[in-house]
C-alpha cells in the first residue's frame, strides 16, 4: 500500500483509536486539500437510502476492508500522497483516507459497480453496503449477486450507525452510549462536533431544531465571547 519517498510533499500523521480499540493511522491532508480541486460528486441523503427499505424484512450488512484502499492512484498523484513519521517518509499506492476527493471518487466507483441492482435490493454509501429483501429465499439470491460482484471487481468485504430490522429502524446503541458520554464541549469546534454527531440521527429526535437551537447559537459566537460566557 505504501512505499518509501522522496516527494517534496510530506503531511504530519497521528494515530487514533477505532470502535474495536485497535489504532488506524491518519494522515492530515488538509494542506493538500486546499489546493485541491473539489469533486462535486453527490453524496447521498442518509434519509433518502433509508427509504428504500419499506416493506423489505431480511437484511445483510457489507462492510468493505479498508475500501478506499482498493482503489490504485494515479502514478502521477502518488507523491502528493507523501506523509512523514519519525521513521522515515512514505507516500500510498492505493487511494488514503483524509484527501478531500476519496468520499466522492469511491461513491462513483461503488455506484458504477453496483448500477443493474441500485433501488431493487442494494444501497450504497461510499464503502458500506446493505442488501435488502422481502424474503429469506429472495434475500439468499440477491446477497450471492453482490458478493460475485464483489468477487469479481476484487474488493474485499468485511450500515452506516443505525440498526435495522423488519421492526424498523434505530440508533445503533454504540452511537447513542457515544452521545451519553460525551464532554461537555469546550470550544466553538466541540460544538460543532457534538452537534455534527446528534443531527445525524435527528429524524430519530423530536424537535430536534428546538433542542439545539442555543448549542447553535454558541457555533456563532467568537472565541473572547465564548470564553467570558464559559467563565
Amino acid at each position: 500500500f505504501i512505499r518509501p519517498s522522496v516527494s517534496p510533499w510530506g503531511a504530519p500523521v497521528l494515530l487514533v483509536k477505532k470502535k474495536d480499540g485497535s489504532m488506524r493511522l491518519c494522515v492530515d491532508y488538509r494542506q493538500l486539500n486546499k489546493v485541491t480541486i473539489k469533486n462535486k460528486y453527490p453524496l447521498p441523503r442518509i434519509d433518502d437510502l433509508m427509504d428504500q427499505l419499506v416493506q423489505a424484512c431480511v437484511f445483510s450488512k457489507i462492510d468493505l476492508r479498508s475500501g478506499y484502499h482498493q482503489i490504485r492512484v494515479k502514478s502521477e498523484h502518488i507523491p502528493k500522497t507523501a506523509f512523514r513519521i519519525r521513521y522515515g517518509h512514505y507516500e500510498y499506492l492505493v487511494m488514503p483516507f483524509g484527501v478531500t476527493n476519496a468520499p466522492g471518487v469511491f461513491m462513483d466507483y461503488m455506484n458504477r459497480i453496483f448500477h443493474p441492482y441500485l433501488d431493487r435490493f442494494v444501497v450504497v454509501f461510499i464503502d458500506d453496503i446493505l442488501v435488502y429483501s422481502k424474503t429469506r429465499e429472495e434475500h439468499a439470491e440477491h446477497l450471492r449477486i453482490v458478493l460475485q460482484t464483489l468477487k469479481e471487481k476484487q474488493l474485499y468485504a468485511k450500515y452506516l450507525g443505525h440498526v435495522i430490522s423488519d421492526g424498523g429502524i434505530a440508533i445503533d446503541p454504540y452511537k447513542v452510549e457515544a452521545v451519553l458520554e460525551w464532554k461537555t464541549p469546550k470550544s466553538v469546534f466541540e460544538i460543532r462536533s457534538f452537534l455534527g454527531l446528534v443531527g445525524y440521527y435527528r429524524r430519530f429526535i423530536e424537535v430536534f431544531s428546538k433542542l439545539a437551537l442555543p448549542l447553535t447559537k454558541l457555533t456563532r459566537m467568537n472565541l473572547l465571547s465564548l470564553e467570558k460566557l464559559e467563565a
